[in-house]
This record gives C-alpha cells, structure tokens and sequence, in this order.
C-alpha cells in the first residue's frame, strides 16, 4: 500500500511504540495547540459556510434535528407496511425500504433466478400493485422516502411517482433519496446489471428528470457505506465515495445538465464505525474535502458543494456472540454520526447479526436515536467538538490520506476506470483487519476477549416458501388484468427510447403505470444494452 494513504490499521502498538485509529493513523498520549496546524478561517470557519468542516447549517440541529430513517423491508408488501406504520406511530420522521435481491437485480419474483431469494434481504416489489400496497395509508406528500436501490433505481423511482401520480400528490411535493449509486456496486457489492456506460446513462438520466420534475427529490445517494463495510478504512471511504461523486458530476455536466440544477440535490450515505473519534473526523474531513473539490474542479456555488449524508451505523461491526453488546455499539456509533453532523440516521437492531432485526430490536434501535435527540443535550450547540487538538488534527490527517488515494485514481483516469485498483485496496484492508481480529491483536469484546461459555442464542429463520408463492402468483394476476396490449405499445417504446440518447425516465413511467413489471422492464434494456460481467477487468 502507498505510503501515506493507509497505513497500518488496528489499536495495537506498531514497532515505534505508537497507538493508532482503527485505519492507521497515529494517535499521540497528549495533543496540543503546538501540534496542530489549523487555520480556523481556511479549515474550520462557520457552521453553514464553505468550506461547511463544521456542518451544512448555520444552526444545524437547533433548528431541526437529524431525520430518525429506521431501513426496513421485510418479505411483502403487506408486512412491511404494517412495519413502517409501526415506526411512523413511534415517531419516526422518515421511511426508509429495503428491497429483496430480486428486485435489486431486475427479476420478477417469478423469474427462475429469483427462486428461493423472493423477499429474504428486502421487500419484493414487481409492479405498481405492490407500491400501493407498501405505502397503503401513508400519503407520499406527508413523509420522506430513502430507497436503497441501485441497478433498478430508475424503476423504483418510476413506481414512486406513478403512485404520487395516484394519490394527486405534485411531483415538487416529493422528498426522500434514491441510492442510485451504481459504481460501489461494481467495487463493492455486486447488484449490477448492465455494462457500465448504459448503467451511468441510467443514473445521469434519473438526474436530469428529477431536476425538472422532481426538484426536492435527492437523485442519487453516493454510497461509502458499502465500501467501509466490504472492509475499507475511514479514508479509503471517504476518497473512494467523493472519487464516485465526481464521476456523476462528470457524466450529468457531460450529459448537458446544468450543474447548478442537480448538485445541490446529490447526498451522501456513510457508515458509523467504532473507532469513536475517528469517524466523528471522517465525517467532518468529507464535508471538507467535497466542498473543496466542487469548488476546485467546477467553481461550484456554496450550495452546490455542501455535502449531506445519511449515516448508518456499522452492520458489519455487530457480533452473534452477546448480542446485546450490540446495543452499546449502536449506540457510541450513532453518537458519532451525531457529533460529525448527519443529515439523517439509521440505528442498527441488536440481533441484526443474527436475523431480520425483531420488532423489539427495531423499536429500540429508534429509541436510541431519540434518547440521543431529547435526553443527551447533544444537538444544544453546533459541532461541540470544534476545536479539540485531537479532533481536528485527525480530520485533517484523514483529509489528507483521502486526497492521496483521490489523486491516484486521477491519474487511472477517474473511478470508472479504478474500479479493480480500490477492489484491492478494500481487499487488503479487510483481510489485515481480520487477521488482527483472529490472533486477538484487534479486541473485539465477546468475541476473543471476555468471551462467555454458553452458545450464542439461535433464531429461527423464517420459512419464505409460503411467501414465495404468494408473491408469484400476485404476479400472475397483475399480468392476468392488464391491458397487454397496451403493455406491449409501451416496453416497444422503452426500447425505441434507449437506443436514442433521448432520457428514459418517462417512457419508464409510462410502461409501470400500464402495470409493466419490474423484471419486463429491465429486460428490455438488457436486450439493447447487454450485461456486465464480473470478470471484466475494467470498466472503460
């Protein structure tokens, strides 16, 4: 690994005798002002000012606090209705859906590679019927709605506004995110579908669409969050997810959409990771860092280059064993985001190491945040840590290690063309992390240090087969009542529309209003436009 941009990881002493974060960087016994280069208009300045290292508000949660956005999505529709409702008569002040891998890769529940995946990481949706039913008794206007949703987000997308539509609810009366961020999937998750320049013409168009028709609507949530947890360190993070960024900004500048229209609406979805001190600086390095480089490479306005995020906490940080250790770890983790500036926040359940987070697990999850937001006096007064020698000292050194990684991806000709060289980045670094985890250099409490004797409690999986079923033959039906006809007429023309550079966002609506299915959808554009494969070495 380059000098100066990871590091060696891990708590333990290095052969110099120094502490360090859980990414590498040193940690000194003592900091004082002497060792910490720091120019407080340059780097610091006001809250709600560039270059925003002190949050995106003037007043930040003094005027309104953080959204609470639980992430949910379990089997049907129905079920995860009655979940949302659940949270929203809790107190929750945002939705926030999970989708199955079905969904996230283009197939009908009833497609023979959906078999035995319908409804196990999310909620499976095929067509309008199921948007209906996932958001019955909730009007669209009255509530912000995350998607987590990548490949397929242009047709979530496309269902969220044909049921707005429905319910007589404007278009500019939207607000939510769709994560529409489909470079981390070719570095870090895999639900990709198509080759990468259609993928990307998928994303610019969601842009341009949602700038005129959808203006409060966040087009596209940058994700680091996937990338922290396929086993990256902070600023691995935060430069693999700003050097994605920029290759949006690129594409939709390239594409002819005016930058000033669609960046003020980009956002940010980060993890919160344990080292404590270490994240709350990552998060306050990122803000800094994009608001520098928008204005480097774009001389973007200050309103163009604030960087929003949602945070969530780390789902890969949970343990089976003692699972409710798990509750203190969500807890300092959500602190952090906090402390850092989030924009919104999920709280991971306690068992979620062990299954589908229990109602009880999620309602406390919640609990958390709001016992953070009315108990803890933390949102009194903005950026409380500002000015802390530690502090700052390490939002720079992640600052700075960001910037490094940034510039190598530079030169290999921006993220499109990085993808394998970060792949091995997040490699290296995850496989050091469980090395140091495995010979206990690296505590991890109930798992090698302060272990118990007695098994890890078991939860029994839930059995899909029935759900599985029903959902299929829910598809049937819709195909059963529609006017195929009509249905025909408007893939034929979805298709007609890709092979332009025309966008495809309304031909879209268009087709899922005539209750054209997900998977039909995305069919057609596999035939115009191929599929990726994982082999390939690059994605130019």
């Amino acid at each position: 690994m380059a000098e100066g941009k990871g590091g060696k990881r891990g708590r333990k002493e290095d052969p110099e005798g120094e502490l360090t974060t859980d990414s590498g960087i040193p940690v000194d016994p003592v900091y004082t002002e002497s060792g910490v280069e720091l120019d407080p208009d340059r780097d610091l300045g006001m809250p709600g000012s560039f270059p925003f290292t002190r949050g995106v508000y003037p007043n930040m949660y003094r005027g309104r606090l953080w959204t609470m956005r639980q992430y949910a999505g379990f089997g049907t529709a129905e079920e995860t209705n009655r979940r949302y409702h659940y949270l929203l008569d809790r107190g929750q002040t945002g939705l926030s859906v999970a989708f199955d891998l079905p969904t996230q890769m283009g197939f009908d529940s009833d497609h023979a590679m959906a078999a035995g995946e319908v409804g196990r990481a999310g909620v499976a949706i095929d067509s309008l019927d199921d948007m209906r039913t996932l958001f019955q008794g909730i009007s669209l206007d009255q509530v912000s709605t995350s998607m987590t949703i990548n490949a397929t987000a242009s047709i979530l997308l496309a269902l969220y506004v044909a049921l707005a539509d429905e319910q007589g609810v404007s278009r500019d009366d939207l607000t939510g995110t769709v994560q529409n961020d489909i470079l981390k999937e070719y570095i870090a998750r895999g639900t990709y579908i198509y080759p990468v320049d259609p993928s990307l013409r998928l994303v610019s168009d969601l842009i341009s669409f949602c700038s005129e028709e959808v203006p409060r609507w966040n087009t596209i949530s940058i994700s680091g969050y996937h990338i922290r947890e396929a086993g990256a360190t902070a600023p691995q993070e935060v430069a693999f997810t700003l050097a994605n960024g920029l290759e949006y900004v690129e594409r939709a500048v390239e594409r002819g959409v005016a930058l000033e229209s669609f960046a003020p609406r980009l956002s940010f979805f980060f993890a919160a990771h344990n080292d404590f001190f270490e994240e709350v600086a990552k998060f306050r390095a990122a803000r800094r860092l994009w608001a520098r480089l928008m204005k480097e490479r774009y001389d973007a306005s200050d309103k163009s280059s604030r960087l929003r995020f949602h945070t969530q906490t780390g789902g890969s940080t949970l343990t089976a064993q003692q699972p409710l250790n798990n509750v203190v770890r969500v807890a300092t983790q959500a602190l952090s985001a906090v402390l850092g500036g989030t924009q919104s926040l999920h709280t991971n359940g306690y068992d979620e190491a062990l299954a589908l987070p229990s109602e009880q697990a999620a309602g406390l999850a919640l609990r958390t945040q709001q016992l953070l937001a009315y108990e803890s006096g933390v949102p009194r007064t903005v950026d409380p840590l500002a000015g802390s020698y530690f502090v700052e000292e390490l939002t720079s050194q992640v600052e700075e290690r960001a910037r490094g990684y940034l510039s190598e991806i530079e030169e290999r000709g921006g993220s499109a063309g990085s993808v394998p060289f970060m792949q091995e980045e997040i490699h290296r670094a995850a496989y050091q992390f469980q090395r140091e985890v495995e010979s206990g250099e690296r505590p991890v409490v109930g798992v090698n240090v302060f272990r118990e004797d007695e098994a890890s409690p078991r939860i029994e999986q839930a059995d899909f087969s029935a759900l599985e079923r029903d959902q299929v033959a829910k598809v049937t039906k819709v195909r059963e009542k529609r006017d195929e006809a009509q249905v025909h007429q408007r893939l034929g023309h979805l298709k007609g529309v890709a092979r332009t550079e025309a966008n495809v966002m309304p031909s879209i609506i268009e087709a899922v209003k005539a209750l054209a299915t997900l998977g039909e959808i995305s069919d057609v554009l596999r035939e115009e436009w191929g599929t990726f494969s994982g082999g390939e070495a690059s994605l130019t």
